[in-house]
Formats: structure tokens, sequence, C-alpha cells
């Protein structure tokens, strides 16, 4: 069992941490009853309202709902102490459901409801700056969540198959895994501190709808990196083992090297770049991604191999031919 510890995504929600972890035997009104947030987490697994007195466990057999993964969801959500054993599957049909909800019907609601709310104001360039802010923030939701569903979830699913996922780990998407409730939190700021408009109902409703689903997405995300991203962390090394068991001829070579088995593909890359004499904003172009993500990278693989300078990782590199010693530059 683990604990829920303080979110790291400046959620505003107020952390509590409780004793006693939900069960198969309470009754699923009862957890309602406790958080209302958890109305919507059966929602999104597929529960039909109308379960009476039933228990969490009568009504995930009653629905096909796995009682486990749906008891843990609910148990990081209310913020007890939750099981990290679930259901990968399982677990994929909610965040595919919660990325449904947030792209198909919450946002394009609060969008509705804001230009309802401007339109009996003067429209000028702020405003109309205000709304692109929101429409391009909506896009940046639908692309990052269209990815999870289109290649992140796809690449577990062959996991789960059996399949050869090739070189790709789920590590190289958690490093630069975002909450997405930043640039919802500025807006929300923007029109509360700085946009003056006196006596808009419909304005501060849906203000209040963007606060209601920033805490919404803190969890979404909290979920998919303590629940989801450790889950596929461990069907991977599953899949290592059982690749080893089966194939130890070809394995031999890797064995022999647990350091760099270790490693992934882009934690690899990244190495290479630094041997190549390259700073972390030239690492950034070349691989697409922030410095800010380099910067993580590079601590992991330091803290990962025990070697913090850019000489130490070069001397890796060679010794473990992950650079031909003519590619490095003699005056770095």
């Amino acid at each position: 069992m683990v604990l829920l510890k303080n979110n790291s995504y400046f959620c505003t929600m107020k952390v509590m941490e409780k004793q006693k972890s939900y069960t198969g035997s309470d009754r699923l009104r009862d957890l309602i009853d406790a958080n209302s947030d958890l109305m919507m987490v059966a929602a999104r697994f597929g529960i039909a309202l109308g379960f009476g007195d039933k228990t969490v466990k009568e009504v995930c057999a009653e629905d096909g709902v796995d009682e486990r993964t749906f008891l843990a969801v609910c148990n990081l959500i209310d913020r007890r102490p939750y099981s990290i054993e679930v259901s990968l599957t399982s677990l994929m049909s909610y965040l595919r459901s919660a990325h449904s909800y947030f792209l198909e019907f919450l946002l394009p609601s609060i969008r509705r409801k804001l230009l309802l709310a401007v339109s009996a104001l003067p429209i000028d360039d702020v405003l109309m700056q205000l709304l692109k802010f929101f429409d391009d923030y909506c896009a940046e939701v639908r692309r990052h969540m269209e990815h999870e569903n289109d290649s992140i979830f796809s690449y577990v699913d062959r996991l789960l198959g059996g399949e050869d996922a090739g070189e790709f780990r789920i590590a190289d998407y958690s490093v630069g895994h975002t909450s997405m409730t930043e640039k919802l939190d500025e807006l929300k700021d923007i029109f509360i501190r700085h946009y003056h408009v006196m006596n808009n109902i419909l304005l501060v409703s849906a203000l209040n709808d963007i606060i209601d689903c920033n805490a919404d997405l803190c969890s979404h995300c909290e979920i998919e990196d303590r629940m989801f991203m450790p889950a596929v962390e461990r069907l991977e090394r599953s899949m290592k083992l059982k690749e080893r068991d089966i194939m130890p001829d070809k394995r031999e070579d890797e064995d022999s090297d647990s350091l760099l088995d270790s490693m992934t593909e882009r934690e690899k890359e990244i190495v290479r770049c630094v041997a190549r004499g390259m700073q972390n904003k030239e690492i950034a172009d070349k691989l697409f991604i922030s410095i800010n993500t380099v910067t993580t990278y590079r601590r992991n693989i330091s803290a990962k191999l025990n070697i913090h300078s850019a000489a130490g990782l070069t001397v890796f590199a060679i010794l473990h031919r992950l650079v031909d010693i003519n590619d490095i530059d003699p005056h770095l």
C-alpha cells in the first residue's frame, strides 16, 4: 500500500491523508456521500446509477468493473491509502473515458459559457486575446490526450498482448508529462485579478467551472503519474524478465552490463549528445524537447550512473560503445 503525498502540480485542493481505505464491503453510496467527486469516478468506470445500498463489490460485479482498480482510484482521489496493484486494461478504459469527458463536454461547455458571459461586453483586443488563450489551451489539452489515446495506450495494449513494443519505454514519456493545469490557473487569475467587469454572473460561473476543471485535471494527472505509469513500468520489467528467460543467448551481452540495460533509449541518446559536446539547449533543439526536460533527464542519468560530470558521461559513452571515439572532439 502507498500513502498519497503532497501534490506536485500546484493544485489548490487540500491534501488530507485518512487512515482507512475503502474496501469492497463498503456501500458505494457511502463513498459518494463522503466525496461527491467519486460519483464521476463511478461514471467513468461505466457504473450505472440506481445502485441503491449495494456494496462496491456487488456493483462492480454487476457492471463488469474491476473492483481492485475502482477502489484504488477512489482511495487515491479521496486521499486514503491506495493499492498500486491495478488492472491496466480497466485503468486505461477509465482514463479514455475521462479524456472524452474533458474534450467533448467540459472544455466545450466552459467555452460556451465564456462566450455567453462576454457577449454583453464591448469586444476589445484584450477580450479577444483571453478567448484565444482559452482556445489555444484547449488545443494543447486535445493534443496531449489524443497522443495518450493513440500512442501511449496503444503501446500498453501491445505489451499486454505480449508483443514486442520496440525501444520506447514509459519513462521516456513520464519525464516530460505535465498536469496541464498551470495555463488554466493563469487564465482564471487574469480574469479575477485584472479584468474589471461589473455584475457578470455568467462570467463568475464560467470561472467557477474553470476552477472545478482544474481540480479534476489535477486528480486525473495524479492517477496517471502515481498509478498508471508505475503499473506500466512493472509490466515492462515483467516483459523483460520473460524475454530473458525465453532468449537467454540473445540477451547474454546485455545482461553483462546492468547499468546500460537499465537506461531508456532517450537517456542513452542524451548521453550521446553530452559526449559529443552538446549543451542542454542544443540537446533540447535536436530532440524537440524543452530545456527543463533535458535537465531532468540529466539529473536522473547522473543519479542512475553516479556520474555527475560531462567528462565522466563521455568516458561512460565510449566504454559502453554509445559513441565512437572518433566522434568526440579532443578539445572538449
